[in-house]
Formats: structure tokens, sequence, C-alpha cells
């Protein structure tokens, strides 16, 4: 049966841009287009991404978890994790520390020496300058304060500024993660890719499900818990996830207009 052409679902697929977490997570399964995505930002375009995984869950001792945008590995048994982080509060240091952290955990192996632990990063791209300093990227390094040499322990942290245009590689691809026509992008294959999933038949119908998935566990957690609070947070899943206005995710979670007030409060705090 054909997509209707005012539907709903089409009008948030057509807003979608590479800087909104469920439409990266999709486009970057691609491991051709993590590749990409690497290969501009460390500037290695020998490098080969051998297997990616999304929304990969990683748990410490205490049973806390870190939902991973994007998991990777490459040939050189080297592991990405890739965010991108359209709220500044997302991209804290001691978020990427806590990322790293368990991502460590989650790549040694049993009775492993420690010097054998893979080499690993963790890149956060901003929609935000998040240091402020203009800069393309800025790249977090463990020194060694009284000599100024690095500690050199192949753990490397990486924060990617959105909001660079310059006339280079990263500042074509910031450019390409805030593009919502594909026609308008500079890299070829992750215009293919946008536009598989906005135009071609099958891969909007696949955008559909995952968007009315996150739509229905965001209702559902706020009908769990019952409280607003509860449904301040699902109302915040829905926005970041779906890209949607405030309104619209209210309307989505059927919410009425006397309890906007209280949710949009509650969500200030978060």
């Amino acid at each position: 049966m054909p997509l209707a052409e005012n539907s709903k679902e089409l009008e948030w697929i057509r807003r979608y841009r590479l800087i909104d977490d469920t439409f990266m997570r999709v486009v970057f399964m691609n491991p051709q287009c993590t590749e990409l995505l690497i290969r501009c930002i460390l500037q290695n375009h020998d490098l080969k991404v051998l297997k990616v995984e999304s929304q990969k869950e990683l748990k410490n001792l205490h049973g806390r978890s870190v939902v991973l945008d994007i998991l990777a590995a490459d040939t050189a048994g080297i592991y990405y994790d890739i965010e991108v982080q359209r709220a500044d509060p997302g991209a804290a240091p001691k978020r990427a520390r806590y990322n790293s952290s368990l991502l460590d955990s989650y790549i040694s192996k049993q009775k492993e020496r420690y010097e054998d632990l893979a080499e690993s990063y963790v890149i956060f791209i901003t929609e935000n300058d998040y240091f402020g300093e203009k800069f393309p990227m800025y790249h977090i390094e463990r020194v060694i304060q009284e000599t100024g040499e690095l500690f050199d322990d192949n753990e490397h942290i990486i924060y990617v500024n959105g909001q660079y245009r310059g006339e280079d590689s990263i500042g074509d691809l910031m450019h390409d993660f805030f593009c919502t026509d594909p026609e308008e992008m500079n890299y070829p294959l992750l215009a293919e890719q946008v536009w598989y999933y906005k135009n071609d038949e099958k891969g909007v119908r696949s955008m559909c499900r995952i968007s009315e998935e996150i739509w229905a566990e965001g209702e559902a957690k706020g009908r769990a818990e019952g409280e607003a609070k509860g449904r301040a947070e699902g109302v915040k899943n829905i926005m970041e996830s779906l890209h949607l206005s405030f309104e619209q995710a209210c309307d989505a979670m059927k919410i009425a207009e006397g309890s906007r007030p209280k949710i949009r409060e509650l969500m200030s705090q978060m």
C-alpha cells in the first residue's frame, strides 16, 4: 500500500538530519558510511571498518548502563564509540569519561595483559561548539603534567564541532550532518543513504517503523511511571529522537493542555 504523501511519518522523516540520533543510528549502520566518517575525523584514509553495531547497551558492575549510538571496530582492532549530542549537557566531559570506561570494560578480555588492551576512541559530534573556541575538532589526551608528554594509554576522546563550516573535509562533513535534503550534501555515499531512507518506499517504511517504536516507547514510559516526571521524560525522548517540537510531542503522548506547563518545567530541570 503506497505511503500517504501527507502522513505525519513522512513529515518527520523529511525533517530528519544526521545530527538527530535516531536517523544517525540508522544511516551509519552501513559500515561504509561509518568508515567514511571515521576516516574523515582521523584523517586516516587507509582505515577499514570491520563491524558496526547500533544502540549497543553497556553496563557497569552496579547495573548502570549507557546506550552507545554507534559502536564500531576496525581491522586493526581499534574500537570507536560515536555519539551525536544536540544538547550540551549530554556532551559533558564526565559523560565522555564514563563512556570511555565502559568501552574499556566491554573490550577487555579475561586474563588479557594490560598492555594488550585495545586502543579506543570516544567521538562526540556536537550540535554546538561545546568548548566555544571555534576549532573544527578538540582532541582530549592524557598528559604527564611535569613533562608535557603524552601518557600514551591509547584512550582518545574527540569532540567534533557541529557548527564548523570550514572549506575542508570536516566542514563538508558537518554541513552534511545538518542537511535535510540529500541533494545538498557533499558526500555522495551519505547522500545516497539519506535519500534511501527519505524517498525509497522500503527505506521510508523502515524509518516509519523505527519512529513509531520510539513514539510508543516514550508514551509507555510515561504511562508506566504514572507521574509527571515520567511523562516529561517521555516527551523529552520523543522530541530528541523524532526531532519534534514540545507541542507535537505532547500531542503524540495525548497530554492535556493544562498539564503541559508542569511538564515543560520538569523538562527544564533535566
